[in-house]
């Protein structure tokens, strides 16, 4: 069986790692696994196809700007990928995000539709059942349920159209090309989003929740939080890491709350913030310095662990979320969780290994970090334990049921 991922990224970010773990783990199956993605580049000894160049990239986000019309430029790199695929001839494709100015959204499903190719579509954020936003929570918009239009958020959220709000033709060509799938089904990483997908114009799929894996023995616990088993004492040292994470901190991901809580906490506490952007890093560091470390993405992963590894807390004030892998990734590190209750980020939680706060209430989120100290009932043992669920192998597996199922 040959099984095709597309994706916006290989092995790099969130998406780009899961694609490539699906990869390793379709081949110890004994399948044929390839990748087909937009951006950056795919390990040696994979097979891959890079969709597009720098110049269709440029001349696709230029098509959004001025139209609004996200996933619907770059047509002859399509086209050409195509082409490939019909020497590949794949039993079945696995879509994981197909935004991200590198594919035309339109020709990909008329051939998926002609030759009758089977299906899973791996959803990362809503972007495949609404007119234009990849979430729609912080706008407290409810239009994709019926229909998108004048959408509050076009000029603000990704994928970003600066001079048009072409929202409802988005939405009416996306239903028409997504619901005309003979054979498909959805795949959400959280409750949250399965639920969303029952709501939507893909209501009529069957939706499968296999929550994101991570890499267990790369994100482990430092030798002094594994022994430590009866309490939560490990990272009592001055100050106490407080720690943010992520791949851009747009306005969604809770930037603010942590400006906020550097006001909010005596100096005991230190906040360490990772993926800024250079500029949002000057800013922090010329008016928070002495109160939080400000340091742009890393893509040295050990380096990452080390943080989490030493951190009191992370903690995660996301607005809008799918189903975090940073959450399973401090966890696994034996360092608990304190996130908003939003979206699915609450959703690999428990009382033994974190605190959920209602979302954008910035007293809870202190008091909760505060609570930590006398909190007997948060162990690192019991954060280590709840990541041993989200082992990659364990979920990732899940995807070769499915693949059975849908083989002709």
């Amino acid at each position: 069986m040959k099984i095709v991922q597309i994706n916006t990224v290989c092995n790099t970010g969130s998406t780009g790692k899961i694609a490539t773990d699906i990869y390793a783990i379709t081949e110890q199956a004994g399948y044929k696994a390839y990748i087909a993605y937009g951006r950056g580049t795919a390990p040696a000894n994979m097979r891959g196809f890079k969709i597009g160049n720098p110049l269709d990239f440029g001349c696709h986000v230029l098509t959004n700007f001025f139209l609004g019309k996200s996933g619907f430029g770059s047509k002859y790199v399509t086209i050409k990928f195509l082409k490939w695929l019909d020497d590949i001839k794949p039993d079945i494709l696995h879509l994981h995000n197909l935004h991200g100015f590198y594919l035309h959204v339109g020709i990909l499903f008329e051939y998926i539709k002609s030759h009758n190719i089977p299906v899973v579509w791996t959803l990362h954020d809503c972007w495949p059942l609404t007119g234009q936003c990849a979430y729609f929570d912080y706008a407290g918009c409810d239009k994709w349920q019926t229909s998108c239009h004048h959408c509050p958020i076009y000029r603000s959220d990704y994928p970003y159209s600066l001079f048009c709000d072409n929202s409802y033709n988005n939405y009416i060509v996306k239903r028409e090309l997504f619901t005309k799938v003979q054979n498909m089904v959805i795949v959400t990483p959280s409750n949250w989003l399965a639920d969303i997908v029952k709501k939507s114009y893909l209501q009529k799929y069957s939706v499968s929740v296999i929550p994101n894996g991570i890499n267990l023995q790369l994100f482990c616990p430092a030798d002094n939080k594994s022994s430590n088993n009866a309490s939560y004492n490990h990272a009592f040292t001055t100050p106490r890491i407080i720690l943010g994470v992520a791949n851009v901190w747009s306005k969604s991901k809770g930037l603010k709350f942590f400006l906020q809580l550097s006001n909010m906490l005596d100096q005991t506490y230190h906040i360490v913030l990772i993926g800024l952007s250079a500029k949002q890093q000057s800013q922090i560091q010329a008016k928070y310095n002495g109160r939080i470390t400000a340091l742009t993405r890393t893509f040295n992963q050990q380096e990452l662990v080390s943080w989490y590894q030493n951190a009191f807390v992370y903690v995660n004030p996301t607005l809008e979320d799918n189903f975090p892998t940073t959450n399973l990734e401090a966890l696994a590190c034996g360092t608990p969780v304190i996130t908003f209750k939003s979206g699915g980020s609450p959703e690999s939680i428990t009382k033994q290994c974190g605190i959920v706060v209602e979302k954008g209430n910035i007293v809870q989120l202190k008091n909760a970090i505060l609570a930590l100290e006398e909190n007997g009932e948060i162990t690192s043992s019991a954060c280590r334990k709840q990541a041993l669920k989200y082992e990659r192998n364990i979920q990732f597996k899940q995807y070769i049921t499915i693949y059975k199922q849908l083989a002709p």
